[in-house]
């Protein structure tokens, strides 16, 4: 057992999305240091305090151990009261939310992750994050059909049912979208985690690898070099793969966490591009097509594109570099005691595993190893953790994530020494919490 588990283990008051009244709050805030201040801010009403490591109940006792609750002494629910299983009342704040005036539509939007109250690594279903060009549809699958056509000497179209009967591979991969961080590229602009990192989500998914069906085709392989692949939305979204990627580990997918996606999540059927941008990972696929250069559509020649300091337009550039961020403590969230915290955290990488990933309570100037937790996978999320006692004293907290390339993950100031500040794209930067000595913790760039 870690030696600062001695210490009073502290307490972390969730970012106020729903979760108290402001005046609750503002009176929380005001009284932080007393008895009545930490209660009212952890939402309850005479709750037992913590002085010293030894926790202290009330005078007459704590009616929650003395007092036996409706639920030990009644019946409870029939089984299969709801056919189909639903998160409780009391986590009703942990949703996904819409940013207010990020786009003119909301149908052309982002819903954004709650990173800060996830644990693991798997995004549950109902909570990953969404991304449309022209709002998602809850299709009919008996009429879905996928076509694959071009440079192959057996052009098909299957349906569901001829998909789900090919051998299938389930593999658990995250997927970002390309404009996550964007907002952060000029200065510090959103307050949370969520609205900071929240455009990614990990999840394990399932489906039948396109190699498999670009065999059963008979793909021309002198002459193939990409594949197109075209969803069945409004915006019809095409994107460019390359070949060798495409045989390598790209899968055709319509499962997601053991059971089928979700109409927001491509429903029946997407792609799955490991390592990629969301972007192409196409939702609604109705079409692959095997060509021997790239097609320029609109969402790769002049969208999802870098654009660099010079003024010139960098394209296809889809991988997602090595990155990570603290999820707890993060931004709009409040440490009420000095003591232990555990410092939890996600990291990944477009290009393989993680390897390491170092955290720093000073701003970067010194750095110490957090713990890996396992599964370590490749492309796919990876869940660290560190101990740290808070003396109550203002603190950056930072995490630095290195790949299995051995990749380190940059700061800002490096990211725009080669990228500028005019990008919208692959912003990968080291995330900054400022915790002031009240112990509100705030979105900080730090150089």
């Amino acid at each position: 057992m870690s030696e600062n588990l001695r210490e009073v283990i502290g307490r972390v008051l969730p970012a106020p999305e729903n979760h108290l009244s402001p005046e609750l709050l503002d009176k929380a805030r005001k009284a932080r240091r007393s008895f009545m201040g930490k209660a009212l801010a952890m939402g309850a009403g005479a709750a037992s305090a913590v002085v010293g490591g030894k926790a202290l109940a009330a005078e007459d006792g704590e009616d929650a151990i003395l007092k036996l609750p409706e639920h030990t002494t009644g019946l409870g629910q029939p089984v299969a009261a709801r056919g189909y299983g639903m998160p409780s009342k009391w986590e009703s704040n942990l949703q996904r939310r819409e940013s207010p005036g990020l786009t003119r539509v909301s149908q052309a939007s982002v819903s954004f992750c709650p990173l800060q109250g996830l644990f693991g690594i798997i995004t549950p279903s109902g909570l990953h994050f969404e991304r449309h060009h022209q709002g998602w549809w809850d299709i009919d699958p008996s009429q879905h059909r996928l076509m694959v056509h071009g440079l192959v000497k057996r052009p098909r179209v299957f349906t569901m049912d001829d998909l789900m009967r090919l051998p299938s591979v389930s593999r658990i991969h995250f997927i970002e979208c390309g404009a996550n961080t964007a907002m952060e590229w000029g200065n510090v602009a959103v307050p949370t985690v969520q609205y900071t990192h929240g455009m990614i989500s990990c999840s394990e998914f399932t489906g039948v690898l396109l190699s498999t069906l670009l065999d059963m085709c008979g793909i021309d392989r002198k002459k193939a070099k990409y594949v197109l692949a075209e969803g069945a939305d409004g915006s019809s979204m095409t994107r460019t793969i390359d070949l060798e990627r495409a045989l390598d580990d790209v899968i055709v997918a319509w499962g997601m966490n053991g059971e089928m996606l979700r109409p927001e999540n491509g429903y029946p059927l997407r792609l799955v591009v490991p390592g990629v941008q969301g972007v192409s990972w196409v939702k609604y696929l109705r079409r692959i097509e095997v060509g021997d250069q790239k097609w320029a559509t609109k969402d790769e020649a002049v969208h999802y594109i870098d654009l660099m300091p010079d003024g010139t337009h960098r394209q296809y550039t889809g991988i997602q570099e090595c990155k990570s961020v603290i999820t707890s403590p993060s931004g709009g969230q409040t440490l009420l005691d000095r003591g232990y915290y555990n410092v939890t955290g996600l990291a990944w990488s477009g290009r393989g595993r993680i390897k390491a990933v170092d955290v720093s309570f000073d701003g970067g100037r010194n750095w110490r190893p957090a713990r890996l937790e396992g599964p370590i996978l490749p492309k796919a999320f990876t869940r660290f953790n560190i101990d740290w006692v808070w003396d109550g004293k203002p603190a950056i907290l930072q995490s630095r994530a290195i790949d299995s390339t051995g990749y380190v993950q940059p700061k800002i100031n490096q990211l725009r020494a080669v990228r500028g500040t005019r990008s919208i794209y692959h912003n990968n930067a080291i995330q900054s919490w400022l915790v002031s000595e009240n112990g509100e913790v705030s979105n900080v760039q730090v150089y």
